[in-house]
């Protein structure tokens, strides 16, 4: 049997993965026009936060779903409601309260630092599980390694995606409204990837929720870019774009030289 020092250094390095990838494409397409060190402040704060969550999640969620489906039991008949929605309440205040923070609000940052500080958490909660899954058998077939991968970079995405829109929403000043819809996703966050752990097969409802709340997640962030970065930061793309253009039409009178240049050739053998 494989060491629990082994398997903790195996589930962490697959959240980190999972951590990484969710940090890349919306972070990164607005880097240098949000408050960066803020944001990094909040993934400490997150995984902080995160790993009480996680804790709080497996002892109180995870572990009586485990001895049901061992003793063939319903999930449903046994799920603890009241246990689920103080479990999510509590990341989801706590969540708040980070983000209201001085150095958070004084800079409008909440949906950039919401969305580091979302990471931090999933990437917590997708360590905690993986670290219980990779002591089931047959973990390591095909379908428990491609489970592992998706719990480790879906995750942190879902959680990053749930915080940034409660940063968003404080925003708006709708802060209540913030703390009962991050609880409400958080729950079926939870209880779909617990089932998706024993049923794979889940993963094809959770996959479009993502994909589909994902672009505007970008919405959010610009919300976080001060004014005067909006205007330069539209300027780049635009150039880039012109970039873009003059390069694919560069190319296609490359093309057509060429083609030229060979009919030329043709001709004259």
């Amino acid at each position: 049997m494989v060491s629990e020092l082994v398997l903790f250094q195996l589930s962490s390095f697959c959240a980190l993965i999972g951590m990484t990838l969710g940090w890349r494409g919306v972070m990164t397409r607005f880097s240098g026009f949000y408050d960066l060190p803020t944001a990094w402040n909040q993934v400490f704060w997150g995984i902080v936060l995160g790993g009480f969550y996680a804790v709080a999640a497996d002892g109180a969620l995870f572990q009586p779903y485990y001895e049901l489906v061992n003793s063939d039991g319903d999930f449903a008949s046994g799920l603890n409601i009241i246990s689920l929605i103080l479990v999510t309440l509590f990341a989801s205040i706590g969540s708040h309260f980070l983000l209201r923070r001085k150095r958070v609000r004084k800079g409008g940052s909440q949906p950039t630092s919401g969305w580091a500080l979302g990471l931090a958490i999933g990437g917590m909660v997708a360590m905690v599980l993986m670290f219980r899954m990779f002591e089931f058998e047959g973990i390591f077939s095909p379908i428990g390694l491609l489970n592992i991968a998706l719990i480790s970079i879906i995750t942190p995405r879902a959680e990053a995606l749930i915080t940034a829109k409660h940063g968003y929403m404080m925003l708006q000043d709708k802060r209540w409204g913030a703390i009962l819809r991050s609880t409400f996703w958080r729950s079926a966050l939870l209880v779909s990837v617990y089932t998706a752990v024993f049923q794979p097969l889940t993963w094809v409802f959770i996959l479009p929720f993502i994909l589909l709340a994902s672009p505007a997640s970008e919405a959010w962030i610009w919300e976080s870019v001060p004014r005067e970065g909006r205007r330069r930061l539209r300027r780049i793309w635009a150039d880039q774009a012109r970039e873009k253009a003059a390069t694919g039409e560069n190319m296609e009178n490359l093309e057509q030289l060429q083609m030229v240049v060979g009919d030329i050739t043709s001709g004259e053998e």
